[in-house]
Parts: C-alpha cells; structure tokens; sequence
C-alpha cells in the first residue's frame, strides 16, 4: 500500500465535492513512500483533476493516471515540520499509464488489406486503352503499372502518366477515367480484398488499449471503404475517420503529398508529431515524412507479394530515403515497434 500526504488544502477540504480544475491552483503537493526508506515526492503543478469524492482522488498527468483511493482521512490542515509525519492517509494507488501517441494514423492499400495488386489489375486495362486513345505505342503490365506507380491513386497516376509520356488530358476525361477506374476497382476489392496478415489481431490489440485509429489513404474513399468492409475491420474506423486524399480534399490531391496527413490530424485535433503512421510505399512514407509524422515502414507485404530480395530493398529505401522511424517485417512486430517509438 503506498502512503500518500496531502496538504495545502487539506484532504478535509479537497473532498468537499471539487470536481475538475488544474490542481496547480489549489497549490498541494503529496508525498508518497512506497517503502520508509525510499521516499518520492511528488509536487504536483501540471496534475489535471478528473472527479474527486470522499473516498476516490483521480487525476491525470501528461502519461499516467493516478487512482487513489482513500481508506482513511488526515483531517489535518497543517503541513507538517518533516517528511515523513507520524501519521497520514492510507491509499491504495493505481497508476494506468497513458498512451503517448495520441492517434494511430494508418494506410489502408498493402498495408491492412492486400490490395494495391488488385487494384491495378483493375485499372491496366484503362491505361492502356488511354495510351492506345492519345496514340502511344507503350503498354504497360501489373508488374511495370506497380513499380513505377504503387502509392499513388489514379488521378496522380494519370498525372504522372501524361508527363512520362508527354501528352494531355481534358479536365473532363481525368474525370471520366477517374470516374470508370473507382467502379472497377470497388467491384474488384469488393470480391476478393484480403487481409495483410495480422492485421485485425492487433488492431483488436489496439482498441482494447484505449489508441483511436483513423485510415490516411490516398485511394478515393468508396474504394477504401470497400476494402475495409470486405476484410471485417471496418469497425475500428467511424467513416469520418476515413481521410483520403481523392475524396476528403477539395481539390483532390495524392501522395506523396502531405496535405491528407495534415488534413487528417486537423480535423482529429492532434499534432503531427503526436501521431504515428504506417506506410508501405514510398509515397506513402514521403507523405508522413514531410507531414512531421513518424512512419513505421511496413515491407512484409513485398515479402508476400515479390520476394525477400524487394522486402529488403524497401527496407533500405524507406529508412534512409523517407526516415522511417522503424521497419515492420510482420504485423506482429507493432506492439515492440510501438512501445520503442513511444519511449524514444
């Protein structure tokens, strides 16, 4: 049992039905021993109040919260000429430690669901026929559509597509190639999204430690939505914290620019730096890294989906290229992965 003085006020005073309030300014302090010989006090000046009763004191700091329940009163409101005094209350103390992230952003393709590989399955046959439309020769596969577009939706694709292959769009065929590549994609997702291994175990994990969770996509949110729907964890994300860069932003934009990041933590109210993320890409983590945000690399999914030798290129690339915080092999590694970068 930890033993615990108040004073200034006293512990009379502060069960007098107080509620809420900065305890800086009711000026106490409590001097807490858990063994005679190694005393600890706490002078309390940044300690927020939650509910005080005559028998439950809870408060909270910047990373814990303090529990303490009273199983005897010191009516005394003098402070007392040396620590520790001849008699003060017994408490029972439990501490809860706090998350220090304060919001869990997340990807959503390749990174809870295997589906960036579908997607583009259902969108080659379009860029083809675009550059078969505009008169070009090349083609491109799944594969070569993956390496030179993988993080990017298909508005920055096609963006990307007309100054590789130095042609033009109308306005209003960007709008109809976007608008025909979401309904096949959706189809797609809808019938055969997976899961990236491990994933709904530790968001459950997530949840049940107190992190909110929000999804940072740069996918046009029906086609996040619909991956999340068909994987069963959609429920871990409200809908209006679905963020994606297509859909959420007027005018729509794609990774690797930060806007849907810093849009996102704008509309949580939270800071950058008080979130994590978790990319696959490296426009994803480029995103994250000029948002401020830290970004766990994800790069088990090269491992499923192209081998060891790509994992371990990813590996390299999103580390020294886009300042990972740390690299992700297995969606098992995150409770480790989490607790360093919280500690760091």
């Amino acid at each position: 049992m930890l033993q615990v003085l108040l004073t200034v006020p006293s512990l009379s005073r502060l069960t007098s039905g107080t509620t809420g309030g900065d305890v800086g300014a009711h000026s106490f302090a409590l001097y807490c021993q858990q063994q005679p010989t190694k005393p600890l006090l706490f002078c309390i000046t940044a300690l927020q109040v939650v509910t005080l009763f005559p028998s439950l004191l809870l408060c909270v700091d910047k990373t814990n919260i303090h529990y303490l329940s009273i199983s005897d009163t010191y009516k005394s409101s003098t402070l007392p000429g040396s620590f520790p005094p001849p008699s003060f209350p017994q408490l029972n103390r439990h501490t809860v430690k706090m998350p220090k992230v304060k919001y869990i952003l997340l990807d959503c393709d390749n990174t809870l669901v295997l589906s960036e590989r579908l997607a583009f399955e259902a969108c080659a046959d379009l860029t083809n026929e675009l550059l078969e439309k505009h008169g070009l020769k090349e083609r491109y596969s799944v594969d070569s559509l993956l390496e030179d577009f993988v993080g990017q939706n298909f508005r920055g694709m096609l963006m990307g597509l007309q100054k590789k292959h130095n042609f033009q769009m109308t306005p209003d065929e960007v709008e109809d190639y976007v608008n025909r590549e979401l309904g096949e994609v959706v189809k797609k997702l809808s019938a055969k999204a997976t899961p990236c291994p491990g994933v709904p175990e530790q968001l459950e994990k997530l949840k049940k430690a107190g992190y909110p969770m929000s999804v940072v996509s740069t996918s046009a949110k029906p086609r996040v939505v619909a991956s999340l729907e068909k994987v069963g964890i959609d429920h871990y994300f409200p809908n209006k914290h679905v963020y994606s860069a297509a859909t959420s932003l007027n005018p729509p934009s794609s990774k690797p620019d930060p806007k849907i990041y810093l849009y996102a933590c704008e509309q949580l109210g939270v800071k950058p730096e008080e979130t994590i993320t978790v990319e696959d890409s490296k426009s994803g983590a480029t995103a994250a890294m000029r948002a401020g945000i830290p970004c766990i690399a994800y790069v088990g999914v090269y491992g499923i989906e192209d081998g060891k030798e790509k994992m371990e290129q990813m590996a390299k690339l999103l580390t020294e290229t886009c300042n990972a915080a740390a690299v992700m092999y297995d969606w098992n590694e995150f409770p480790e992965i989490l607790k360093k970068i919280e500690a760091s």
